[in-house]
């Protein structure tokens, strides 16, 4: 189930938004181009990664906010890109460029230090923007929880694009996420669960003001839930290619 787009659309340009992606693409893209030996990227997960181990003996605090802009490999890049590029507009749209940005920065580190705390002694990296990014849906969700997400379903032949409100998109993956950090072993590397909880959690309560100062529930029953202006209209053009029967 992967999210493709919103029916949310921003009503400004979303230059911190698409800074973010910019960056996060450049860093990649160097690391590509000058980090190409064991050594090197081993030497630039030491330097900018968020490992536990050297957190937990007073080093590297710096690697909490560098972690952010590091991803280890291509789909790692591209998942988190995705994601920001279909739910930081909305937050940025809401929060303005210069908080969004700050919240952002925020999640990310309250995301790294949830997965710290969950092992303080592994010695395991931490990098990718994921927790900053599940910072930022943890936000939408409380902002926008029945816009409507396009999410592609795919059951091994099946392919289908389907329309679902927020809450059911971002509620499946945050409990999926937090059934996972329960059962996950954070020393032994893969997926960052406790970050993606974590990441989620701050978001959420960091958003809390905004909501508040819309009206709180109020805001939910003046909008029922939908972002206040019009829903995107997407429109599908038939495909050109002849179906051939069995």
């Amino acid at each position: 189930m992967f999210p493709i787009r919103d029916h949310n659309p921003s009503q400004s340009i979303p230059y911190v938004t698409y800074a973010l992606i910019a960056i996060n693409v450049v860093v990649f893209l160097y690391g590509l181009a000058f980090v190409t030996t064991n050594a090197a990227i081993n030497q630039l997960y030491y330097d900018y990664a968020m490992i536990p181990a050297r957190l937990a003996a007073g080093e590297n605090y710096s690697g909490l906010v560098t972690s952010v802009f590091l991803h280890a490999g291509f789909m790692h890049l591209a998942g988190n890109m995705l994601f920001l590029w279909i739910f930081g507009d909305n937050m940025e749209d809401e929060m303005g460029p210069v908080v969004f940005l700050a919240f952002y920065l925020v999640s990310g580190v309250g995301a790294a230090y949830a997965q710290f705390l969950s092992s303080p002694d592994s010695q395991v990296a931490t990098v990718g923007a994921s927790g900053a990014i599940a910072g930022v849906m943890g936000g939408y969700l409380l902002l926008f929880p029945k816009a409507k997400v396009d999410i592609l379903l795919i059951l091994i032949v099946f392919f289908r694009i389907i329309p679902v409100p927020a809450f059911i998109m971002l509620g499946l993956w945050f409990a999926l996420q937090l059934f996972q950090s329960l059962g996950s072993d954070p020393t032994g590397g893969g997926v960052a669960y406790w970050a993606h909880s974590g990441g989620f959690i701050v978001g959420a309560v960091l958003t809390l003001p905004l909501w508040l100062k819309l009206g709180g529930p109020a805001f939910w029953k003046r909008t029922q839930g939908h972002p206040p202006h019009p829903d995107a209209e997407y429109k599908y053009v038939k495909s050109s290619v002849p179906v051939v029967r069995r």
